[in-house]
């Protein structure tokens, strides 16, 4: 499906990317990828958006990865989608049974009959020949554009746990038994928090959030009454051309307002026994994974433990890259990582296993990921971590956190590290009115 692709150059950039976000909400299919400039190396542009469905997909777990296959297959046009955590049973004998107040499809991917990427100063309209009879009115549209008044929420939102401090405590106990019996060495375990019979302003939300944390991986999914509103500092996985990219994010400390004290919880993340454990233990599983579909010889660990700092926190990334033949197929690569490591634990299906046992809630669109595929076969994916997810007909909010228990994890620290990583959700929704 041929697209035609007009460029156009913006004086102020930031306005039309808030105007371009607000603009595309007439949409029903929406999703918005932003890397707030943040300086990483393998970034593609600063923004893309890609709304209004020409075609589409959506199914269960059921062959779920067989489906994406045929559908990237035909379609060869850029396709935007996310893959929920639940997906793992297409890919190994297991099942979700806990409980789910969101009702996301497993899977979904559609291709957008408007595309708009920005790079740098420039924009580029990358629309449907069906449509590319609106860019230019659209361009003007987004360029004018006067965002509605602001409307208070109605409702007051009150944030209940699904597992107290108490239960969190117990099951985590569980987990270190399991560890120390030998079952596993490593497990993420994530707690839901939730708010009923709540509704909010999805965009102005998911701005307050990005706002607070800039992250390189933000997003903004619209599925009819469904949102994601994610401000995710993780990517999963990266394909260009034949180079293969993941950097499992595993360590994490607060941001301290004195530069001195700052730099010192940096370096002493850098260096803490604990937090390094936890990451190279995933940097060996993404090794056994990428090697599936890798060039014999070709996985290598670009950096290990490197500390990036983010507005809230700082984090502990590496970079793990490998090679695929030219015969590969995409969807293969994904489905031989996934679930990503960084949010399962190793070995993975026994991780799995015991933490679905664990856990509470489904997990759903929650560690699973967003992200897009090019008619070049390359694709782009992120971790959904730091994400308010909300269905607007059934009044539900939700966000979960989680953190990797190791046999060196104390029960007490891993708790205060949820409450940390669930700061900034909690803090938008109580604050944006």
């Amino acid at each position: 499906m041929q697209r035609t692709i007009r460029t156009f150059s913006v004086e102020n950039i930031q306005k039309f990317k808030d105007n371009l976000l607000c603009w595309s909400q007439q949409f029903d299919t929406v999703i918005w990828l932003d890397s707030n400039n943040y300086q990483q190396k393998y970034s593609s542009f600063n923004c893309a958006l890609a709304a209004d469905d020409f075609t589409s997909i959506k199914t269960d777990y059921y062959n779920a990865f067989d489906k994406l296959k045929e559908y990237q297959t035909i379609t060869k046009d850029y396709i935007f989608g996310y893959i929920t955590y639940d997906v793992k049973n297409d890919v190994e004998k297991l099942s979700s049974t806990n409980f789910d107040g969101l009702d996301f499809a497993d899977m979904y991917f559609f291709q957008p009959k408007k595309l708009v990427f920005i790079k740098g100063n420039s924009v580029e309209f990358h629309y449907l020949k069906l449509v590319d009879d609106e860019i230019e009115t659209d361009f003007k549209e987004i360029e004018k554009y006067k965002k509605p008044k602001k409307q208070d929420s109605e409702s007051e939102i009150k944030i209940k746990l699904r597992i107290h401090k108490d239960e969190y405590h117990s099951k985590v106990t569980k987990v270190l038994k399991h560890i120390h019996r030998g079952d596993i060495y490593e497990a993420n375990f994530c707690q839901e928090f939730y708010a009923e019979n709540a509704t909010i302003n999805p965009v102005e939300v998911y701005n307050h959030l990005n706002q607070i944390s800039e992250p390189p991986f933000a997003s903004f999914l619209k599925l009819e009454d469904t949102y994601t509103l994610c401000a995710s500092p993780e990517r999963y996985l990266k394909k260009e051309g034949s180079k293969i990219i993941s950097q499992p994010i595993k360590g994490t400390a607060k941001r301290l307002v004195s530069e001195i004290d700052d730099a010192q919880i940096a370096s002493d993340l850098m260096r803490d026994e604990k937090e390094r454990a936890e990451n190279v233990m995933i940097v060996d599983l993404v090794r056994n994974d990428l090697s599936k579909t890798a060039k014999k010889g070709s996985v290598k660990v670009e950096e290990l433990c490197k500390v990036y700092s983010f507005k809230q926190v700082h984090q502990l990334i590496s970079t793990v890259v490998s090679e695929v033949k030219e015969t590969t197929h995409p969807v293969d690569v994904i489905k031989d990582t996934f679930p990503m490591g960084s949010m399962t634990g190793a070995p993975k299906v026994s991780a799995m296993k015991i933490i679905e046992n664990l856990e509470e809630t489904k997990r759903g669109l929650y560690s699973g990921t967003i992200g897009y595929f090019t008619p070049e076969n390359n694709f782009d994916f992120n971790v959904i971590i730091r994400s308010i997810l909300y269905n607007e007909a059934k009044k539900y909010i939700s966000y979960s956190v989680g953190g990797a228990i190791t046999a060196k994890s104390v029960v007490e620290k891993e708790y205060e590290e949820c409450l940390l990583k669930a700061k900034a959700m909690k803090y938008v929704l109580l604050n944006s009115k």
